[in-house]
């Protein structure tokens, strides 16, 4: 079988390199396939971390989604709360619900956010009315009508609140 003459001139010339030349070859070879077994170990690490990341970050996603559905039923406990007569049987059980489901929300790391008497934050409430008032800061929460939550430093859902605001007066 004739060789091409790329061949021919690629082996003239390993011959004509002296017999260091097979020594140059192997070296600079293992070289290559050490620094392919690196790029291989820092993939492999960067995919391991990278799986830890997205594994966590789907557990915090389902933590929150279970969240959620509690939060509609403790929404629902404190609606009832304030209908009912703060004398009555019916508040004090309602009452011993809503402190048992905090409970479990705070062992699960999840706590309330937007307290009356707060500085309003647009990053945990959500401003749904103004009280134009200057007897409080402004900005200041002077109410809050549905509690917001939060899991570690993740807001699962913003308060609903009304703001105080300054009023506004004119010059003369």
């Amino acid at each position: 079988m004739p060789s091409s003459p790329e061949s021919e001139q690629e082996a003239l010339a390993r011959n004509d390199a002296g017999p260091e030349a097979p020594e140059r070859d192997l070296a600079h070879e293992l070289a290559r396939a050490q620094d392919l077994h690196r790029r291989a170990l820092a993939d492999l690490d960067n995919y391991r971390k990278r799986s830890t990341r997205d594994a966590f970050q789907r557990t915090e996603d389902a933590r929150a989604a279970v969240v959620g559905d509690w939060l509609e039923a403790l929404d629902s406990v404190e609606r009832a709360l304030r209908t009912a007569e703060p004398e009555s049987a019916l508040f004090q059980g309602l009452h011993a619900v809503l402190d048992q489901m905090d409970a479990i929300l705070a062992r699960e790391g999840v706590r309330r956010v937007g307290a009356i008497g707060d500085q309003f934050d647009p990053q945990l409430h959500q401003a749904v009315g103004v009280h134009h008032t200057a007897e409080l800061p402004d900005q200041t929460i002077v109410d809050v009508l549905r509690s917001g939550f939060a899991l570690g430093e993740r807001v699962i859902r913003p308060a609903e609140v009304i703001v105080a605001r300054t009023p506004v007066t004119e010059a003369e």
